[in-house]
């Protein structure tokens, strides 16, 4: 089941940075990503969130996790104020505005005050995100640092050798390594304690309810009713429903409903997505009470989530090709 979620995340064009800095600094963290990692490879840091007023420190070979919409800073020193911020798409300014990018600019995506190793850290962040990898970043804190005592993956080292290449077709390398970073530092998270496992996550062992939600994700589009899936479970509708609510917390349509809409969300972002086809492949066979079920959902139409989440994206991309101190 968590492949299916692993599965959102996955990055286009994604933002990808060696910092390197001298002491002193210290820089807030906005750029409104859906999620970022952080991997410490020299030198020691801080981080403080939001959400926490007690600083986290960070080593070399730590990863931070983090959701972009929660702001939050990285220093060398917990009791200094932010001189510097990064915001949307990487852009760099001073607290009074100056843009300072380009002033700063090492090589090739590589930023900062040194080039001397002094505190050094690669960023990568996600510019998109969808609804299916969403139930899994709403499961997930503000902030996860996983320890180089606890998880060690050579993903980081070649991540650092990839960032600072300018090869054809670099940023399609740089995404997939990314990409198999974040699973990594997710995979090791949930399974090592550093989150609180959610329960779609502990239902998947279930030899009950195990089986009835990989038959969900496997085929959204099938006709389901609670009385086929409690005979492949080969249990009464009565003991799935009691169960199914048990360890996911919703009953068995709930769910099955939530998957549905959350994939469609997802599908109508594609660039050849009909409301006829979306409808199709979630199981809804006209298209207007599929369009009835995601507003209800999501709040709007199918059409104007499209275009909203379109527009965002060619925002998101357009910010990530503009000179980065404009």
């Amino acid at each position: 089941m968590l492949s299916q979620f692993l599965d959102g995340p996955r990055a286009r064009s994604a933002f990808v940075l060696k910092v390197v800095l001298d002491s002193p600094w210290s820089m807030r963290i906005e750029d409104d990503a859906p999620i970022s990692i952080v991997a410490i490879t020299h030198g020691r840091m801080w981080i403080v969130h939001n959400g926490s007023s007690v600083p986290v420190p960070l080593t070399a070979g730590d990863v931070v996790i983090a959701r972009g919409t929660e702001h939050y800073v990285l220093t060398d020193d917990p009791a200094r104020e932010p001189t510097v911020v990064i915001g949307r798409g990487g852009h760099c300014r001073t607290l009074d505005g100056t843009r300072i990018f380009e002033s700063m600019s090492l090589g090739v995506r590589t930023w900062g005050t040194s080039a001397v190793r002094p505190d050094v850290m690669l960023v990568g962040s996600y510019q998109t995100d969808g609804e299916v990898s969403r139930w899994l970043l709403d499961a997930l804190p503000p902030i996860v640092v996983l320890r180089s005592t606890d998880w060690e993956s050579p993903l980081i080292a070649l991540l650092a050798d990839e960032a600072v290449r300018a090869e054809p077709g670099q940023q399609v390398v740089l995404d997939r390594l990314l990409d198999l970073l974040l699973v990594g530092a997710l995979r090791a998270a949930f399974a090592g304690g550093a989150v609180t496992v959610p329960a779609w996550f502990t239902a998947e062992s279930d030899e009950v309810v195990g089986p009835v939600i990989r038959r969900m994700q496997d085929d959204p589009g099938h006709p389901w009713t609670v009385a086929e899936l409690a005979a492949a479970a080969r249990v009464s509708r009565a003991q799935l429903a009691r169960r199914f609510q048990e360890l996911v917390g919703e009953p068995p349509m709930t769910f099955l409903t939530r998957w549905r809409m959350s994939l469609a969300a997802d599908l109508m972002v594609e660039p050849d997505a009909t409301v006829t086809a979306v409808a199709k492949t979630v199981g809804y066979g006209s298209p207007f009470t599929f369009s009835t079920a995601f507003k209800r959902a999501h709040g709007r139409s199918p059409r104007t989530y499209r275009d909203e989440q379109r527009a965002e994206a060619s925002d998101r991309r357009s910010s990530l090709t503009a000179p980065h101190g404009a």
